[in-house]
């Protein structure tokens, strides 16, 4: 007998498991990094060019808004790191088993929390 197949996906209750949601991380903060080129370029560009200049980004910067952006952007600089290295193991196929996939997964997470809180602390 032929198993009857859904005939629409209930996302909602679809539960991804965390080596997942750190993937789908690690393409958000890559895709978040690539769009954020152009802004980030333009903020150098403009604090470099004077000294007046650079005192007017200064102040954008200290925008709480823009603050929030940059820490967003920061955590998404280490997540990608976190998850990069733990994908290039994962090539070389180190942590390929489940328990140690769901470790390293949520120590991904975890640290990549812990360090943008405490650099964004410090630069804040």
């Amino acid at each position: 007998m032929q198993k009857q197949r859904p005939k629409h996906l209930d996302l909602p209750k679809i539960r991804l498991p965390i080596p997942g949601i750190v993937s789908i991380l690690h393409r958000i903060s890559g895709a978040a990094m690539f769009l954020a080129i152009p802004f980030v370029i333009c903020l150098f560009q403009g604090s470099l060019s004077s000294a007046d200049q650079f005192e007017a980004y200064k102040a954008a910067v200290a925008h709480p808004l823009i603050k929030i952006m940059l820490i967003g952007l920061l955590w998404a600089f280490i997540h990608h790191a976190c998850a990069g290295v733990r994908f290039l193991l994962l090539d070389m196929h180190k942590g390929t088993e489940l328990h140690t996939a769901r470790n390293t997964a949520k120590t991904v997470i975890g640290i990549s929390l812990v360090l943008t809180v405490v650099v964004g602390g410090l630069l804040w």
